[in-house]
């Protein structure tokens, strides 16, 4: 393989991690694993061509998450909502996902879902993809929550939980802070269960600088925070993508009792998970996409009071965390594809919209390496096969003809 200055090495990789799908429902950490989509791999997947997925591949990773005992955040950012996910497919995601959750319930097959529920098994994002952000002015507050309150009776009539997510139709409509909070207010208002609220920070998209009204992340957090105590009985939890555990640390503390706080700190999960011993945070976490069968097992580990086994594991991830999401941060959504291809998830190493190009080759083989160093590589000899596949057809250590004679 080309190491970090492309120059071939011999690499050994390490074999699969012992880990285990639960017997049981895991009990002491609520997560959710954001999943990504799988297209087909004869679709004009280019830059803003429809989305046309492969199905039955899509939903088997749902299935394959589930098996280990972790819910399914779907149509969210790793879905790449935004970002290549049309809202004609993010409909009809939501639609199957929920679909597919309610016959997991209903059939029982898997010992880590026994009593769960389908809100359990699935969290849906809730945006506002069928409005162009080009096309909402300053003060277009009633266009935008017009088409929040669209998706949002999608996802409760599916029976999925509501993820609200941020929107960049909401940051060119809204003019202050208290736009923002009579935005949210009229959702939660109309919402018929617990939601959770989602802060999605811009290194994840930077079109949401300035969300709650203000650059100034301690301002931003007095509003937020307001808006969560105001509507504390209809939020199950907040979700933050901000990457800054400290920040994460000072939210937790100020929420009111009974609403969860879901890291999305896909950089310091494992001391955010663990905790101080008084809180700890639950989980929505893109990385556990990629690490999942680490992931249940560490949370199995908190399960038997055996914190410093999870977090020991969960540490051992955190390399190839930090590898994925490293900036630009938007494209880590490439990395947990080319895991999934690695794994013989998906048939080819392709993503909706061209995205399978986010990353470089020298980027990729990083990442097989610490996903390697981390027991992740499930199938080393078919992740082994793939890789030399990639580099090949990328012309890595390939000659190049001399070309003589030409005019």
């Amino acid at each position: 393989m080309p190491n970090e200055h492309g120059e071939p090495y011999s690499y050994t990789l390490s074999g699969p991690g012992d880990f285990r799908r639960p017997s049981a429902p895991i009990s002491t950490r609520k997560v959710y694993a954001a999943a990504h989509v799988i297209p087909l791999m004869t679709a004009d997947n280019t830059p803003g061509a429809p989305a046309a997925l492969d199905w039955e591949a899509t939903l088997a990773y749902r299935h394959e998450l589930w098996s280990y005992g972790l819910g399914v955040a779907d149509a969210m950012d790793t879905a790449q909502r935004g970002m290549g996910l049309d809202y004609a497919a993010t409909r009809e995601l939501i639609q199957r996902s929920a679909a597919e959750a309610a016959r997991v319930v209903a059939s029982n097959n898997y010992p880590a879902l026994t009593g769960r529920s389908v809100r359990d098994l699935l969290a849906c994002g809730v945006g506002t993809d069928q409005l162009d952000p080009l096309s909402v002015q300053a003060g277009d507050l009633a266009r935008v929550t017009d088409a929040y309150l669209e998706m949002l009776g999608l996802v409760e009539e599916s029976g999925a939980k509501v993820i609200l997510m941020c929107s960049r139709a909401l940051v060119r409509a809204a003019e202050s802070s208290e736009d923002y909070l009579n935005v949210y207010g009229t959702l939660l208002e109309a919402a018929t269960e617990p939601v959770i609220l989602h802060w999605l920070g811009e290194m994840f998209d930077p079109a949401l600088a300035g969300y709650w009204g203000d650059t100034d992340i301690e301002t931003a957090t007095a509003t937020f925070a307001s808006l969560v105590e105001n509507h504390a009985a209809k939020i199950d939890g907040v979700k933050v993508s901000l990457l800054d555990a400290e920040h994460e640390k000072y939210l937790r503390a100020r929420l009111p009792q009974g609403v969860r706080l879901y890291t999305g700190d896909d950089f310091n999960y494992p001391e955010l998970i663990q905790g101080d011993g008084t809180r700890h945070s639950d989980a929505l976490l893109g990385i556990f996409a990629a690490i999942y069968p680490a992931a249940s097992t560490a949370l199995q580990a908190f399960d038997a009071r055996d914190g410093q086994r999870a977090r020991t594991i969960l540490d051992s991830t955190r390399d190839l965390g930090l590898h994925i999401f490293s900036a630009p941060t938007f494209y880590y959504k490439t990395g947990i594809a080319f895991l999934s291809w690695l794994n013989g998830h998906q048939a080819g190493f392709q993503m909706v919209g061209g995205l399978h190009a986010g990353r470089s080759i020298l980027h990729l083989v990083r990442t097989f390496v610490l996903a390697d160093q981390a027991g992740l590589l499930l199938n080393p000899e078919l992740a082994a096969e793939r890789l030399k596949q990639l580099l090949e057809i990328n012309g890595v250590f390939s000659p190049v003809p001399t070309l003589t004679g030409v005019a």
